[in-house]
Protein backbone atom coordinates (compact mmCIF):
# COMPACT_ATOMS: atom_id res chain seq x y z
CA UNK A 1 0.00 0.00 0.00
CA UNK A 2 1.18 2.94 -0.78
CA UNK A 3 0.87 5.67 2.09
CA UNK A 4 -1.58 8.80 1.33
CA UNK A 5 0.13 12.27 2.47
CA UNK A 6 -2.51 13.92 4.72
CA UNK A 7 -1.63 17.48 4.64
CA UNK A 8 -1.95 18.95 7.72
CA UNK A 9 -2.21 22.96 7.68
CA UNK A 10 -1.22 24.01 11.18
CA UNK A 11 2.20 24.49 13.00
CA UNK A 12 3.38 23.81 16.22
CA UNK A 13 -0.91 22.13 16.68
CA UNK A 14 -2.58 24.96 15.88
CA UNK A 15 -4.00 25.87 12.49
CA UNK A 16 -2.40 28.46 10.64
CA UNK A 17 -4.63 31.50 10.51
CA UNK A 18 -4.23 31.66 6.35
CA UNK A 19 -4.67 27.94 5.62
CA UNK A 20 -7.29 29.03 3.75
CA UNK A 21 -4.70 31.19 1.34
CA UNK A 22 -2.67 28.25 1.41
CA UNK A 23 -4.72 25.72 0.56
CA UNK A 24 -5.94 27.40 -2.42
CA UNK A 25 -2.33 28.48 -3.43
CA UNK A 26 -1.79 23.99 -3.56
CA UNK A 27 -5.62 22.80 -4.06
CA UNK A 28 -4.62 21.74 -7.72
CA UNK A 29 -1.73 19.31 -6.39
CA UNK A 30 -2.30 15.64 -6.43
CA UNK A 31 -2.99 15.26 -2.83
CA UNK A 32 -6.06 13.80 -1.54
CA UNK A 33 -6.43 14.64 2.59
CA UNK A 34 -5.55 17.98 3.82
CA UNK A 35 -6.72 18.77 7.37
CA UNK A 36 -6.47 20.94 10.22
CA UNK A 37 -6.31 21.09 14.19
CA UNK A 38 -9.36 21.89 16.14
CA UNK A 39 -7.52 25.37 17.42
CA UNK A 40 -6.49 28.13 15.88
CA UNK A 41 -9.64 29.39 13.54
CA UNK A 42 -13.11 30.43 14.88
CA UNK A 43 -16.02 27.84 13.45
CA UNK A 44 -17.19 29.68 11.12
CA UNK A 45 -13.89 29.75 9.05
CA UNK A 46 -12.94 25.84 9.82
CA UNK A 47 -16.70 25.72 7.96
CA UNK A 48 -15.12 27.57 4.84
CA UNK A 49 -11.67 25.43 5.01
CA UNK A 50 -13.89 22.55 4.81
CA UNK A 51 -16.23 24.03 1.98
CA UNK A 52 -13.56 24.57 -0.16
CA UNK A 53 -11.71 20.96 0.32
CA UNK A 54 -15.16 19.71 -0.21
CA UNK A 55 -15.12 22.21 -3.46
CA UNK A 56 -11.87 20.25 -4.57
CA UNK A 57 -12.47 17.44 -4.13
CA UNK A 58 -10.49 16.95 -1.49
CA UNK A 59 -11.13 14.23 1.95
CA UNK A 60 -11.21 16.46 5.22
CA UNK A 61 -9.37 15.53 8.01
CA UNK A 62 -9.53 16.79 11.65
CA UNK A 63 -6.81 15.87 14.67
CA UNK A 64 -7.71 16.20 18.43
CA UNK A 65 -4.80 16.85 20.53
CA UNK A 66 -6.81 17.42 24.04
CA UNK A 67 -7.40 14.20 26.16
CA UNK A 68 -10.78 15.31 28.33
CA UNK A 69 -14.00 13.75 27.35
CA UNK A 70 -15.81 17.03 27.41
CA UNK A 71 -13.48 18.42 24.79
CA UNK A 72 -13.51 15.55 22.73
CA UNK A 73 -17.15 15.25 22.65
CA UNK A 74 -16.99 19.12 21.72
CA UNK A 75 -14.53 18.61 18.74
CA UNK A 76 -16.62 15.37 17.48
CA UNK A 77 -19.76 18.08 17.23
CA UNK A 78 -17.64 20.56 15.89
CA UNK A 79 -16.12 18.14 13.58
CA UNK A 80 -19.54 16.48 12.68
CA UNK A 81 -21.20 20.58 12.18
CA UNK A 82 -17.89 21.47 9.46
CA UNK A 83 -18.42 18.72 7.60
CA UNK A 84 -15.30 16.75 8.44
CA UNK A 85 -14.76 12.72 6.91
CA UNK A 86 -11.74 11.87 9.32
CA UNK A 87 -11.69 12.03 13.74
CA UNK A 88 -8.35 11.85 14.42
CA UNK A 89 -6.32 12.71 17.54
CA UNK A 90 -7.76 12.44 21.22
CA UNK A 91 -8.33 9.67 23.57
CA UNK A 92 -10.65 7.21 22.30
CA UNK A 93 -14.10 7.41 23.90
CA UNK A 94 -17.82 5.94 23.38
CA UNK A 95 -19.25 8.76 23.18
CA UNK A 96 -17.06 10.00 20.15
CA UNK A 97 -17.54 7.23 18.34
CA UNK A 98 -21.75 7.73 18.73
CA UNK A 99 -20.86 11.27 16.63
CA UNK A 100 -18.68 10.06 14.59
CA UNK A 101 -20.98 6.92 13.74
CA UNK A 102 -24.22 9.39 13.30
CA UNK A 103 -22.23 11.86 11.28
CA UNK A 104 -21.00 9.23 9.10
CA UNK A 105 -17.04 10.03 9.69
CA UNK A 106 -13.91 7.78 10.08
CA UNK A 107 -12.61 7.84 13.60
CA UNK A 108 -8.96 6.96 14.23
CA UNK A 109 -8.28 8.16 17.95
CA UNK A 110 -4.35 7.89 19.65
CA UNK A 111 -3.56 4.69 20.22
CA UNK A 112 -1.03 4.19 23.59
CA UNK A 113 -0.07 6.33 26.52
CA UNK A 114 -0.29 9.91 24.67
CA UNK A 115 0.30 13.18 26.57
CA UNK A 116 2.38 16.23 27.18
CA UNK A 117 3.04 19.00 24.96
CA UNK A 118 4.77 18.37 22.60
CA UNK A 119 3.07 15.05 23.01
CA UNK A 120 4.72 12.03 23.68
CA UNK A 121 4.12 8.55 23.17
CA UNK A 122 5.50 6.10 26.44
CA UNK A 123 4.82 2.79 28.40
CA UNK A 124 5.75 -0.60 26.85
CA UNK A 125 5.75 -1.62 22.43
CA UNK A 126 3.43 -4.68 24.07
CA UNK A 127 1.24 -2.01 25.66
CA UNK A 128 0.61 0.13 22.59
CA UNK A 129 -0.32 -2.41 20.49
CA UNK A 130 -2.80 -3.71 23.07
CA UNK A 131 -4.43 -0.39 23.33
CA UNK A 132 -4.43 -0.35 19.29
CA UNK A 133 -6.34 -3.59 19.32
CA UNK A 134 -8.38 -2.93 22.10
CA UNK A 135 -9.60 0.60 19.88
CA UNK A 136 -10.54 -1.38 16.81
CA UNK A 137 -12.32 -4.16 18.45
CA UNK A 138 -14.38 -1.25 20.26
CA UNK A 139 -15.41 -0.11 16.77
CA UNK A 140 -13.02 2.35 15.79
CA UNK A 141 -12.17 2.33 12.07
CA UNK A 142 -8.12 2.76 13.09
CA UNK A 143 -5.71 4.33 15.01
CA UNK A 144 -3.42 7.82 15.19
CA UNK A 145 -0.35 6.62 16.04
CA UNK A 146 2.50 8.85 16.75
CA UNK A 147 5.55 6.48 16.41
CA UNK A 148 8.01 9.01 16.06
CA UNK A 149 7.29 10.31 19.81
CA UNK A 150 7.77 7.11 21.40
CA UNK A 151 10.08 7.50 23.92
CA UNK A 152 10.34 3.75 24.71
CA UNK A 153 12.16 2.08 22.25
CA UNK A 154 12.37 2.00 18.29
CA UNK A 155 9.43 3.76 16.72
CA UNK A 156 9.48 1.69 13.15
CA UNK A 157 9.48 -1.43 15.19
CA UNK A 158 6.71 -0.12 17.11
CA UNK A 159 4.62 1.00 13.65
CA UNK A 160 5.40 -2.40 11.91
CA UNK A 161 3.68 -4.31 15.07
CA UNK A 162 0.84 -1.90 14.67
CA UNK A 163 0.50 -2.31 11.41
CA UNK A 164 0.45 -6.05 11.44
CA UNK A 165 -2.09 -6.54 14.05
CA UNK A 166 -4.08 -4.27 12.98
CA UNK A 167 -4.19 -4.09 8.69
CA UNK A 168 -2.54 -0.99 6.78
CA UNK A 169 -5.73 0.79 5.94
CA UNK A 170 -6.29 0.84 9.91
CA UNK A 171 -3.77 2.80 10.66
CA UNK A 172 -2.33 6.52 10.34
CA UNK A 173 1.28 7.37 11.31
CA UNK A 174 1.68 10.84 12.51
CA UNK A 175 4.35 13.58 14.22
CA UNK A 176 7.32 14.41 13.41
CA UNK A 177 7.60 12.87 9.84
CA UNK A 178 10.17 15.32 8.65
CA UNK A 179 12.84 13.82 6.46
CA UNK A 180 13.18 12.08 3.39
CA UNK A 181 14.24 9.30 5.54
CA UNK A 182 11.23 9.19 7.54
CA UNK A 183 8.68 8.78 4.61
CA UNK A 184 10.91 6.09 3.04
CA UNK A 185 10.31 4.42 6.64
CA UNK A 186 6.23 5.28 5.73
CA UNK A 187 6.68 3.28 2.61
CA UNK A 188 8.48 0.66 4.61
CA UNK A 189 5.70 0.31 7.32
CA UNK A 190 2.99 1.23 4.69
CA UNK A 191 0.43 2.40 7.01
CA UNK A 192 -3.06 4.25 5.34
CA UNK A 193 -1.64 7.57 5.51
CA UNK A 194 0.76 10.21 7.25
CA UNK A 195 0.59 13.85 7.82
CA UNK A 196 2.66 16.55 7.23
CA UNK A 197 2.42 19.99 8.55
CA UNK A 198 4.86 22.32 10.47
CA UNK A 199 7.85 20.59 7.63
CA UNK A 200 5.81 21.91 4.89
CA UNK A 201 5.99 25.41 6.53
CA UNK A 202 9.64 25.10 7.83
CA UNK A 203 10.84 24.45 4.19
CA UNK A 204 12.67 20.95 5.34
CA UNK A 205 12.16 19.72 1.55
CA UNK A 206 12.91 22.68 -0.65
CA UNK A 207 15.14 24.78 1.78
CA UNK A 208 13.74 28.42 1.32
CA UNK A 209 10.96 27.59 -0.70
CA UNK A 210 7.18 28.23 -0.32
CA UNK A 211 4.77 25.79 1.24
CA UNK A 212 3.64 24.99 -2.28
CA UNK A 213 7.14 24.29 -3.31
CA UNK A 214 7.91 22.17 -0.64
CA UNK A 215 4.51 20.25 -1.13
CA UNK A 216 5.55 19.84 -4.36
CA UNK A 217 8.65 18.31 -3.79
CA UNK A 218 7.39 16.08 -1.12
CA UNK A 219 4.68 14.68 -3.85
CA UNK A 220 7.33 13.57 -6.03
CA UNK A 221 9.76 12.38 -3.03
CA UNK A 222 6.47 10.02 -2.18
CA UNK A 223 5.72 9.15 -5.91
CA UNK A 224 9.35 7.98 -6.47
CA UNK A 225 9.24 6.15 -3.23
CA UNK A 226 5.86 4.42 -4.44
CA UNK A 227 7.27 4.06 -7.88
CA UNK A 228 10.90 2.44 -6.63
CA UNK A 229 8.71 -0.29 -4.40
CA UNK A 230 6.44 -1.42 -7.13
Amino acid sequence: MTPQIIVMLTHHDVTVPDARETFRASADLPVQFWGFKDVGLPKSEMEKLVGEFREAGKTPVLEVVRFDEKDLREAAALAADCGIEYFTGGGFSEGVLATVREAGMKYFPFCGRVGGSPIKLTGTAQSVVDDAVRIREQEADGVDLVAYRYTGGDPIALAKDVVRQLGQENVILAGSVNTVERIRQMHEIGPLGYTMGGALFESSFQPGGTFRENLEALVKINDDLAGGLR
